[in-house]
Formats: C-alpha cells, structure tokens, sequence
C-alpha cells in the first residue's frame, strides 16, 4: 500500500486548505527538515561569491521553509485546534533550530562578504546591493559572530522567545474565549443597535439558548471586536460598559492565562540577546533594520504627544459639556468606559450622523465594489472574483484575482473578512503565501505570482443581510488592502526584496495608511475621532520604547508601572491602576513591532504626504489622479525593498518627506503647544 501523500509537500500553485490537517505537520516537517538541511549542506560545500551559486539556492531554502511554515502558521491564526496547537509545538523547536543554522551559516555569510568587498560590487544594480547589505546586517544579529558558548545560549534564548510568543497569542484568544456576558432584560442593553442586537441572540444561540432572537434576547455579549465596539459605543447601561471595558483591560492578565511572566521573560530575554550582540538594549538592536534611530522614533512620539495634547483636552471638554447637557451623573468625572459612548453621542449631534444609520451604506459587496473600482483608477488593475480556483479554509473566504491593463493575471489573494471568536485571533492581518520572484518561475522566462492574505475580524453577515460594516471596518479593509498591494503590484523580481521583503520595518505601513486615506473621500465622513484613536496609539508607541530601552528585568519598576507612568503623560484620563492591556499586546510580544510599534507614526509622516500630492493635483482631477497613481505604483509599490524608502519617497513626491500634512489630517497644528 501506497505511503498516504502529505499536502503540505505536494507541488501546489494554491495550498491545500481544504485538506491540510494537524496530522500532516509533523511528517511534513519532519521531512521537510531533513531535506533542507542537505539542500544548506550542499550550499555550504559549494557556495561561491556570486548570484547562482549563492543567492538562488539560499532563496530556495528560505522559500521553502517560509511558505510550508507560512500555511500552518496562517491556520494557527484562522482555524485554532487543540491538535493544531499541539502539532505546532511539537515542530517549532526543530524548525528554529533550522532557522538559526541557517541564519549562522559562516560559509554563506562570508560569500556575502565577499560579494561586498569583491571589484564587481558597483556593477551591482541597487537591489542586490541591497540583498547582500542585509544579509550580512541579519546574519550578525542571528548571531554568526558569536563564540561557541555565547552562540548556544543566543540560541536557547531564541527557542525560548518563539515557545514564548505563541503561548502569548493563545492566552489572549483563551481569556477572550472565555468572557461571555448573557443579558435577559432588554433594559440592560438599551441603546445598542439593530446589528449588535442580531449578533448578540446568534451568540446566544450558538451557546445553547434556543429561542434567542435580536428583538427579545436573551443576548450574549463578547469581547470579540465587533461586539465589544458596539458596547462602548452605544449601550446606555453604564454599569455594562465599565464590566465589559474592566474585562477587556484586563485580558490574559490572571489565571491559567496569564501573560504576566511570560512578558517578564520576554523583556528579560531580549535584553540579554541584545547584550550578547554588543547592544545597550534590545531597541538598538530593532533600530539597524529601520529607517529611525531610537531618538527620532522618541522625538516625533514626543512632537505628536504635545502638538495633540490641547486638542486632547478641548475633546474631553466637549465630552464632558455634551454629558451635563443631558444630565448624566458621570459628567464630572468621565472615565474611560464613557469616552467612546460620548463620543459617538457628540459625533451624532455634530455631523446629524450616526455610525449605526452608516452600516446599509458600509455593506460588505459596496465596500468591496468601490475599492476595487479606486484600485482600478489609481492603479490600472482589475480585481475579479476567483471562487472555486483555490481551496480554502472556511465557506466564507473570498478568492479574486489581479489582472492588469492587458487582462493577464499578475496576483491572487485570499479574503477571510469575518469574526469566529471560537477559531480566529483578533485584529486585522494581510500576510503572504508566495512572493513574486525569478528564481521560482515555472516556465523559466515569467516570475512566480504573488499570492497573499487579507484577514479581517468584522460584523458577520445576519440572516440574509449581507455584512453590514462600521466605518472603522472599512478603513481596515482598506488599510489591509494597501498592504496587499504592496504585496502584489511589485515588480520585483528578486526574491529576497520584492513586494514588502527588504523593506525598512518603519516604512511598511506607508502603502496601508495611503489607501486609509481614500475612505474618506468617497464621503463625508466625520473623522473628528482621529485624534482620540491616535492618542491611545502613542501611549503604545512610547510604553514599546520604554519597555524596550528602560526596563530593568527584576527592578523597582514593574511593566505596569512603567505603562502607568507613560499613560500619564499620553492620555488626559490615567489608566486605570488596574489596566493590563499589556497582556494582550501582541503586536510587540508575538509580532514583529517590538521597540518598533512607532512604525505606525512615522509611516503616517509618509502616508499622509504621499496622499496630499493626489489633494494638491486636485482629487476630482481624474487625470491629474491617474498619472499620480501611476506614478505611486511605479515607484513606492513596484520597487519593494529594491531601494531605501527615502529614495522610493522622493522618486514619488519630487522632495524629503515633511510632517506637515500629518499635522494637518489629525488637525494638530504644526505649532507644538505646550503640554
């Protein structure tokens, strides 16, 4: 009898999702490893200072692994299991052992070297000059130039953060699993809306109450984003805001779930990482794949932090007018569980508009249909509904694919849009499952396609109604989008800089927030929140610095304190004594942002100006838009890592990138008022 064949290793142009199973994990990377330890050993054996003795075959290895590792890691996110986990556990040792040989490798890193140093390096064109700087920057900090003893305990360390970062991420999606807030009288949640109402009864009903409907309940509440938002937002019970905010605040922070210690040892961890490479802290090592320096990261927090600090206040006075106006007992004492309920009250007043009646105008197709047709515009593609090409993981998730001018395909990509509070982790992702690149063309003559994910966590469809979106979701859609873009519109054809790869971590959002900027156009948006959302972002810009370059592991000062002490000079309401929001801060104890969540900032100095050439050209000009987006796509989408992103900004916009645009959206002066 035949061996059963393993999916993940079959030779596929779409993975497998409809058949991949936890079983299949361990075989395949059992396998998997093996194999590509023989492919690295012939390298070694090998290698010679130049392109297809040593970049082609490494772009190999690394592609292999990145994209087996890549579709298991996609379904840890989407389709969480107890086997699932299990399997992944079980395989992450093996797989960052590989990683770290790899990445440690003395005969490819002095190849790398010697590319450098050799009498061809200025016939080089720039993207393999930049390939072979990178290479030899990541290949000193996975540690190639420790001595024996110090590289063993760089690598424990780094077996240790990747066991560390996945328990994180499975804390938070158990503690959120766990809330569930079930509500009988219709009293008590008076004020949500429609949407949230139909959401709640099918929760409900999902948990066994069988006569649940939106009209009587009973209702159960989660801390997923689409109901959690609405809480906030609309429900009058104030009583019901502050559980749910204090639950929230306080997720992965007790119990079975703690992340507590594991955030202690992750710090702990980094910082002795970063001391064996010859580094103060673990911010300077994040900074030599960046574009700022640890001091400007510090200085544009700091010009933001008081250029919106009057405006901060004069919101919090609005509130606090708007409440006494309707004789609400919390007026004079408004606390953090009251900001986005006031909020939405005073927008309503404001704009006589109310998130909730925008919902028809948000649905799912409409949204989807006018972001296409702007991409169209700007960008000269066409993106087509490919159901059925692929398998996928869940009946829900879209598949389309990018075709240019000429109507040939140029890019896929998966959209999985809704919330699954059971299998799925919070936020929103785009991530990749192929990049484009030469060495992996199928016919010898055109590169590989790029194909990627767009993962959101949106209000799910309610019986025949299509997914009825807020705007915050829209611009996450389109945020997203911006990131699969840059993913699928490069022309790269090196594999190792094309579509995000080889970008500076500091200037990866600049496509997203770009296309952030478009949703504001289509309509009349109140966008007054902007300055309320973007404080809460610097306090977890400055509070990721401060961890990273300050905290002493087992000193005076605990990571809460240190939260605290930057709430403080960030937010116009302190925290709460007993706001744990760290504990679910995976964007720097399980992603890629540690002593690098400034990233959002100082993208949004490049965003918010790239997007004021299309104002200045005139947003109704459509020629004048056209030959600007052309130009956007030829430049900051096509060239990927091929080049730095300050000269990608200036082949665009003519000049250096300048902050006062930024100023101008977030409607914060360019004067920097006093805090």
């Amino acid at each position: 009898m035949a061996a059963e064949r393993n999916p993940l290793l079959e030779d596929f142009v779409f993975p497998p999702f409809d058949v991949i199973e936890p079983k299949h994990i361990r075989p395949a990377f059992r396998s998997l490893l093996a194999k590509l330890e023989s492919d690295l050993v012939e390298l070694e054996t090998t290698v010679e200072p130049t392109w297809p003795k040593l970049v082609e075959p490494l772009e190999k290895i690394i592609d292999r692994l990145s994209v087996v590792w890549g579709i298991v890691n996609h379904l840890n996110s989407v389709k969480d299991s107890p086997e699932l986990r299990s399997a992944i556990e079980e395989v992450q040792p093996a797989k960052v052992e590989f990683q770290l040989r790899l990445g440690q490798s003395k005969p490819i890193y002095n190849a790398f070297r010697a590319i450098r140093e050799s009498s061809d390096w200025e016939a080089l064109n720039d993207a393999r000059k930049r390939i072979v700087e990178a290479q030899i920057k990541e290949a000193v900090l996975n540690g190639v130039s420790l001595e024996d003893n110090k590289r063993e305990y760089f690598n424990e360390i780094q077996q240790e953060l990747e066991k560390l970062s996945q328990k994180f991420e499975e804390n938070i999606l158990d503690s959120t699993k766990q809330f569930e807030k079930l509500i009988t009288d219709k009293k008590d949640i008076e004020g949500l809306p429609a949407t949230a109402l139909a959401m709640a009864a099918e929760m409900a009903l999902s948990k066994g109450h069988k006569d649940a409907t939106a009209e009587n309940g009973p209702w159960v509440l989660t801390l997923d984003a689409p109901s959690y938002r609405s809480v906030m937002q609309h429900a009058r019970n104030r009583s019901l805001r502050e559980e749910v905010y204090r639950s929230y605040v306080a997720r992965a922070s007790s119990g079975d779930h703690n992340n507590t210690p594991i955030i202690a040892r992750i710090l702990k961890l980094k910082l002795e990482k970063a001391k064996l490479l010859g580094y103060n802290n673990y911010a300077e090592v994040s900074m030599e794949m960046k574009m700022a320096t640890i001091n400007k990261a510090e200085e544009l927090i700091e010009d933001l932090r008081s250029a919106s600090w009057n405006a901060a206040i004069q919101d919090m006075e609005d509130l606090e007018n708007l409440a006494k106006a309707q004789d609400a007992i919390e007026a004079n004492d408004l606390k953090q569980w009251d900001i986005n309920f006031w909020g939405e009250r005073l927008r309503e007043l404001k704009y006589d508009i109310n998130e909730e009646e925008l919902r028809p105008f948000f649905s799912l197709p409409k949204v989807i249909n006018g972001l296409f047709n702007l991409a169209k515009m700007l960008f000269e593609i066409d993106v087509e509904p490919a159901d059925g090409l692929a398998p996928v993981w869940n009946n829900d998730v879209k598949f389309y694919c990018v075709k240019d001018s000429l109507g040939i395909p140029i890019a896929y990509f998966y959209f999985d849009p809704y919330a699954r509070p059971s299998e799925k982790r919070g936020g929103a992702w785009m991530d990749v499952v192929f990049g484009r690149g030469s060495t992996f063309s199928c016919d010898g003559a055109s590169p590989r396609l790029p194909i990627a994910h767009i993962v959101c966590n949106q209000t799910p469809p309610m019986g025949d109604k299509p997914s009825l979106m807020t705007f915050r979701e829209v611009e996450t859609v389109f945020h997203e989008f911006g990131h699969a873009l840059q993913h699928m519109l490069t022309k790269q054809d090196e594999s190792l800089v094309s579509g995000s790869r080889g970008i500076e971590w500091d200037a990866v959002e600049l496509a997203s927030q770009f296309m952030e900027n478009w949703c504001y156009q289509s309509n009349s948006s109140p966008t007054s929140s902007n300055v309320g959302t973007s404080r809460f972002e610097l306090r977890y810009a400055s509070v990721d610095l401060e961890l990273h370059t300050k905290y002493i592991p087992d000193g005076s000062e605990t990571i809460y304190d240190i939260d605290q002490r930057v709430g403080r000079r960030t937010n116009v309401i302190p925290l709460l004594p007993e706001d744990k929001f760290l504990c679910s801060f995976s964007h720097i104890f399980a992603d890629k942002y540690a002593a690098g969540y400034y990233s959002y900032q100082w993208a949004e100095v490049l965003s918010y100006d790239a997007f004021s050439a299309f104002e200045e050209a005139g947003l109704d000009n459509v020629k004048a838009v056209k030959e600007l987006g052309h130009k956007f796509r030829e430049t900051v989408l096509a060239v990927g890592g091929g080049k730095s992103p300050e000269q990608v900004f200036v082949e665009f916009r003519g000049r250096e990138p300048s902050p006062k645009a930024l100023l101008r959206y977030t409607g914060l002066s360019p004067v920097t008022a006093e805090a």
